[in-house]
């Protein structure tokens, strides 16, 4: 009885631990969640929303306190990640631009067929800031929301100009109580950040593990890879700009200085990490026949990914940071085996053994960046030495051109930011009529589900227009369910309340929860001033469903902007900025001397370059299949763009690291027939519209190009030259191999296409 009550308590136990892991997992989420900086925004608007309409509830000025709401509100989508100087003056202009529009809202009481262009227009000048980017699309989408609001709202006690005044000055609330919030947790933001992209370089890490060796899914895991890469791309410049321009209005502070090195450190695992110091097909058949190898590689990959996850775990708890000892084992171990298989296999095996010392020491250059970054983690006293100058920062951030004259250069149908405010303002002049038609208990949610629906690129509008119809439909459910059984106001409030700090805090990480908990706040607090609230329920769910199919219409038919039509632009800026790259490690490997920023700044550029050519593609693969106008040669370019940054970066990470011999004849001839190609596939590139182009059967005829003899087969070099020699010789010749390879592929893929004006080039 005793043995099978044992049995019964550890089948009981064994049931158990799954589920208490599980619970724990969601705990630790959930805490994760509450300390997350959209967490701490969400408060942050709620307070600065709900503060005034209390203020006002309890003073019986109720139309002043809704003044100061929504110009808290409508400013609020400016405050974004980011320098701090950059937030304040992003809500600044919402906040002026806002005051323009309700102050042009208020007077718009003219008839409806003289309302319809003037809506049009406002729409579309509004929607068109977007060209100056990403901060100024925030900005535009306030003005839009003012836009759309000031057709719900109508004035009681207050003049056009007061409520507008009002609203400005709501702005300016939001601004210091953000400002104050800053200041409260300066380092949060960054923080955030940085823990971020720990978890995503040691993402990246374990991915680049699993392709070591043949594998079934390799093509799966390149392109995970390749979005891996472009989204810790974009984190690397969210960090630049909050630390360098932090440091640069506060001074050398340790604690910028400190993060600035540990993401340098982080850039360069980045570099590390995607480079191809080996010729992997050749790896691959080694490893087949020595799978102890690749397991142990492995091993030493997996547990820098475990160490950069568990950091970000203890990033401000130096004491609990992980060992160095499990892969310095791994890595003596690896060593050893290397050095056994030298000696038994002499020269016969030599070009092996220098690939697998290579690959050896790449990962041991990422341990030496795991210990630096450690080290920093100590709070350690840095020496002037370890400072980076200002003047080299700042070169970094790159400066957006606010120029007028961009308004007048993106008047072009070309422009896709053209084609988006021209869509979106016929769109909700469409949606308003329609409201107006059907005489719609509040036309207005239409246009602001279009607003908050359309954006430029097709499919993230159709994934948004889903997932708008689902978090509404969900939204209006779990409303009613509310409504039947509670009746009670105050409750109402509270719970709208509540449902705006969860909205508003998963608007980035999950829009269909968002739109979820947006339907139930809006339901709730409207069931407050509306006693029929099923009603309100239903002309929400008929409004969303009119504003997201509308929207899903436009784009798919409506002045459409495909991918196909601007991606060959970024082929050709990502080339450029290879090629640009590759100059640079090229002049610096014949003139030696102290590493150039130009180079760091140009490798900087290459993988900006890389993560928007990504990014355009993921755009272009989620659009209609009949819209895919030559997909599978595009993803060949873009494929064969990667495999250039990542062979560049085999180069710029060896000569960056290691002392390297004098550049042979051999160098310098083959890096400029690699040039001379890149240089001439750009050419080509310009010509070709991958709009209308259709691909030939022509065939690019290149010069004949001799590669000289191989050198480590010869026993003289092997005799006269140390091991150092050999393996920058085995690296660099490999690398000029590849890159020489992928010059004659872009070359020819490009040849493939009817190129006008040939006989200019």
């Amino acid at each position: 009885m005793l043995y099978l009550s044992n049995r019964i308590f550890v089948k009981n136990d064994k049931i158990k631990t799954p589920i208490l892991k599980l619970i724990s997992k969601h705990a630790k989420e959930l805490i994760e969640f509450f300390k997350s900086t959209s967490f701490s925004k969400a408060v942050l608007i709620s307070i600065a929303v709900t503060t005034p309409i209390i203020c006002g509830i309890i003073a019986d000025q109720l139309e002043i306190g809704l003044a100061l709401c929504f110009g808290a509100f409508w400013c609020s989508p400016s405050d974004v990640s980011g320098n701090l100087k950059h937030k304040q003056i992003g809500i600044l202009f919402s906040s002026l631009l806002v005051v323009i529009i309700s102050f042009i809202g208020g007077y718009l009481n003219i008839s409806n067929y003289l309302l319809f262009p003037v809506l049009g227009i406002l729409t579309f000048c509004i929607a068109f800031i977007s060209i100056y980017g990403f901060r100024a699309s925030l900005i535009s989408f306030s003005g839009l929301l003012a836009l759309v609001l000031s057709f719900a709202h109508r004035l009681e006690n207050l003049e056009v100009y007061q409520f507008a005044l009002l609203i400005g000055v709501g702005g300016l609330w939001y601004l210091i109580l953000s400002t104050i919030w800053y200041y409260f947790n300066p380092k949060a933001q960054t923080e955030e950040a940085l823990i971020e992209t720990f978890l995503l370089t040691a993402q990246l890490l374990d991915t680049r593990r699993q392709l070591i060796g043949e594998q079934p899914n390799r093509d799966e895991l390149q392109v995970q890879l390749l979005n891996l890469q472009s989204e810790l791309t974009e984190h690397h410049e969210t960090l630049r700009e909050i630390l360098i321009l932090s440091r640069k209005s506060s001074g050398k502070s340790n604690y910028h200085s400190r993060r600035l090195l540990i993401l340098g450190q982080l850039i360069e695992m980045l570099e590390t990490a995607i480079a191809n110091p080996v010729n992997y097909n050749k790896m691959d058949v080694f490893f087949a026949n020595h799978p102890q190898f690749k397991t142990h590689f492995q091993k030493i990959i997996l547990e820098l990914s475990h160490q950069l996850k568990s950091i970000s775990k203890h990033l401000n708890n130096s004491k609990r940071l992980p060992s160095n000892k499990v892969i310095s084992d791994v890595l003596i171990k690896l060593e050893t085996e290397i050095l056994i298989f030298k000696d038994a296999n002499q020269l016969e095996e030599y070009e092996q053994y220098l690939m697998l010392q290579n690959f050896l020491d790449y990962q041991k250059k990422q341990f030496e960046k795991l210990k630096k970054i450690k080290w920093l983690l100590g709070n350690p006293d840095l020496t002037s030495n370890d400072y980076i100058k200002n003047d080299k920062l700042i070169r970094f951030i790159k400066r957006r051109d606010y120029n007028p004259r961009l308004i007048l250069r993106n008047l072009s149908y070309r422009s896709t930011i053209f084609k988006h405010s021209l869509r979106l303002s016929v769109v909700v002049m469409i949606g308003y009529g329609i409201g107006l038609f059907f005489d719609f208990q509040n036309p207005y949610w239409i246009i602001l589900t279009i607003i908050v629906i359309m954006r430029p690129s097709y499919g993230l509008t159709k994934e948004r227009s889903k997932d708008r119809i689902i978090g509404t439909v969900i939204g209006a459910v779990l409303a009613t369910g509310l409504v039947f059984i509670i009746s009670n106001p105050y409750i109402y409030g509270a719970l709208g309340v509540l449902s705006i700090v969860v909205a508003f805090s998963m608007v980035q990480k999950n829009y269909k929860a968002s739109a979820t908990f947006i339907t139930l706040s809006v339901i709730l607090i409207y069931g407050i001033l509306e006693p029929n609230i099923l009603t309100v329920i239903q002309f929400r769910v008929f409004d969303t469903l009119i504003g997201a199919t509308l929207s899903y219409a436009a784009m798919r038919w409506l002045f459409p902007a495909w991918s196909f039509m601007e991606i060959g632009d970024h082929i050709k800026d990502s080339l450029k900025a290879n090629t640009a790259f590759f100059k640079s490690i090229s002049n610096f490997y014949q003139k030696k001397g102290t590493i150039p920023t130009s180079l760091k700044i140009n490798r900087k550029e290459a993988f900006v370059e890389m993560s928007n050519l990504s990014a355009a593609f993921q755009r272009m693969a989620q659009e209609p299949e009949s819209k895919q106008n030559h997909i599978d040669d595009i993803y060949q370019l873009v494929v064969i763009n990667n495999s250039l940054l990542a062979s560049l970066a085999s180069l710029s990470t060896y000569t960056q690291n290691n002392p390297t011999s004098n550049a042979s004849e051999d160098f310098e001839r083959i890096s400029k027939k690699i040039l001379d190609n890149l240089d001439l596939a750009c050419i080509q590139l310009k010509t070709i519209d991958f709009e209308n182009s259709a691909t030939s059967n022509a065939v690019f005829k290149t010069t004949p190009f001799h590669f000289s003899d191989n050198e480590l087969g010869n026993d003289d070099f092997f005799q006269t030259k140390n091991e150092r020699t050999h393996k920058e010789a085995h690296l660099v010749r490999e690398q000029l191999y590849w890159l020489f390879s992928l010059s004659e592929k872009l070359l020819k893929l490009t040849a493939k296409f009817k190129i006008k004006n040939y006989e200019n080039l």
